[in-house]
């Protein structure tokens, strides 16, 4: 798998650090598989943008259990 360069990470991880503008986060669907040490949850969600537009989309979150602690490992939107 290539690794991407340094300054495009730099900036991918830059964008992701902006404050969310957006409002009346709902998640709807909710789907959660334990299996083990590691879940997966599946979902659909709404909100409102920040110039009051209705908006929607998908989201898969997956965890797995270290040391009794759940972490994030993984997550997928899209919107």
């Amino acid at each position: 798998m290539p690794i991407a360069p340094p300054i495009r990470s730099w900036a991918v991880a830059a964008d992701t650090a902006k404050p969310v503008a957006i409002k009346n986060l709902q998640a709807h669907d909710v789907k959660i598989r334990i299996m083990g040490d590691f879940a997966i949850i599946h979902a659909a969600f709404s909100y409102t943008t920040p110039d009051g537009q209705q908006a929607h989309g998908r989201y898969t979150d997956c965890w797995a259990k270290q040391n009794g602690k759940w972490l994030a490992v993984s997550a997928h939107v899209t919107r």
